[in-house]
């Protein structure tokens, strides 16, 4: 549970393009920046409640339940 304003995670969009993803993220909690990320990059671990990574596989798919963070 954490503070943050507006939905926070998208659990319907695992399969989903990661741009499709990306652009449902930011039109369902206009807060957030969606941004997506290939399996096996790095990425900063602080929280934010404006960001979500929307991590893909080789193919572009959403492979890991999107959320705030």
């Amino acid at each position: 549970m954490t503070d943050c304003q507006g939905k926070s995670s998208w659990p319907e969009l695992v399969g989903e393009q990661g741009n499709v993803a990306e652009a449902t993220i930011e039109r369902e909690n206009s807060l957030v920046d969606a941004i997506i990320v290939k399996e096996g990059s790095s990425v900063t671990t602080d929280f934010r409640c404006d960001r979500v990574w929307v991590w893909v596989d080789a193919n572009g798919i959403v492979s890991i339940v999107p959320i705030i963070g």
